[in-house]
């Protein structure tokens, strides 16, 4: 696969630290900035593009990686499938729902595919845990809650943008808290109804939340929660727990730190000590479930088939997130259905 990265931020490091290990060639990149992009394209032997048209537009590119603030998604997009190259994009996958189908759209039109960065499905925890469930092992499920309590400092949100409506879509949720949203509904399946609080700039400068809760009812009946924060100092591995009626399953970070079911005879859970989490660092983050998740695109590519997390994945998740924003902004409960 011939990639050609859009935004050469942060996570675009872990981007091109994951191609180089699988074999995929890190052809171009492109930033707003040109010192930025250029320093970029030397470290890791691509071409700097000044200009994302650009980019989109060279004959030598498979896939365009969307590396951006989500505010800046749709157009990039657009400029991809009308130049025949498949879409994967950073999550959040937009800032609004008709944001998400109308990239649906363009790249069904184009006949590429659109997938979006949800790496946390790809952990050994989340693999075996998907299986596990579907076999029946936990029982019937009862309860799937989620737990991000990260810090950042306050200078993450003096850089432009961040923790802002318009350019990121929010604050502690959609930016940080997404990725467990999103596990959990792969897990507990789609959340049906959601009921939040949060705190705007509860220890932080900024415009959104840096802390929210949320109560949940899954549409298979099974309750739950959501908290998600960057003001819980000094910030702590993320966490789901799963409880059905024969058992409980939690993950910490990355791995899967308990397996406690009654009479359970099925393949040994992958259980760990050591986890991975951005709890106070962005960057301490493992590469392996990305790496996994790029092959996965890669195949959908070469096969013309649906990669795991598609558009309409990436559409659920972000529809979880804006219901629990609707909530607290409101007082209400909010029917995400």
């Amino acid at each position: 696969m011939r990639i050609g990265l859009v935004g050469t931020g942060a996570i675009s490091h872990k981007h091109a630290e994951s191609y180089s290990a699988i074999g995929y060639d890190l052809v171009a990149c492109s930033n707003r900035g040109r010192h930025k992009g250029e320093q970029f394209a030397s470290q890791y032997g691509c071409d700097y593009v000044p200009d994302y048209s650009g980019l989109c537009a060279r004959d030598d590119i498979d896939i365009v990686d969307v590396c951006t603030f989500p505010d800046s998604h749709v157009e990039i997009c657009r400029s991809a499938a009308a130049n025949g190259k498949h879409v994967l994009l950073q999550k959040p996958m937009a800032l609004t729902l008709d944001d998400c189908r109308t990239m649906i759209g363009l790249c069904a039109d184009a006949g590429v595919r659109l997938g979006v960065v949800s790496q946390h499905r790809f952990d050994e925890s989340s693999i075996f845990l998907k299986r596990a469930i579907g076999e029946g092992r936990l029982g019937r499920i009862l309860q799937v809650d989620g737990y991000v309590k990260w810090h950042r400092p306050q200078s993450y949100y003096d850089r432009p943008g961040k923790g802002t409506w318009a350019v990121e879509g929010g604050g502690a949720l959609i930016n940080q808290g997404i990725h467990t949203a999103d596990v959990m509904q792969y897990l507990g399946g789609p959340v049906k109804c959601a009921f939040a609080h949060w705190q705007l700039g509860a220890t932080h400068a900024m415009e959104a939340e840096d802390l929210v809760n949320a109560v949940l009812v899954y549409e298979s009946g099974a309750g739950g929660v959501l908290q998600a924060a960057t003001a819980a100092w000094p910030g702590y591995p993320e966490r789901i727990e799963i409880h059905g009626s024969k058992g409980t399953a939690i993950i910490t970070g990355d791995q899967l730190t308990a397996w406690d079911v009654d009479g359970d005879s099925g393949e040994d859970a992958p259980l760990a000590s050591g986890v991975d989490s951005g709890a106070a660092d962005p960057m301490a983050i493992s590469i392996a479930n990305l790496q996994r998740q790029f092959q996965d695109f890669g195949r959908a590519v070469r096969e013309g088939s649906a990669p795991l997390v598609d558009g309409a994945e990436g559409l659920s998740a972000l529809r979880f997130v804006l219901g629990v924003y609707e909530s607290a902004r409101d007082g209400h409960p909010v029917d995400l259905a």
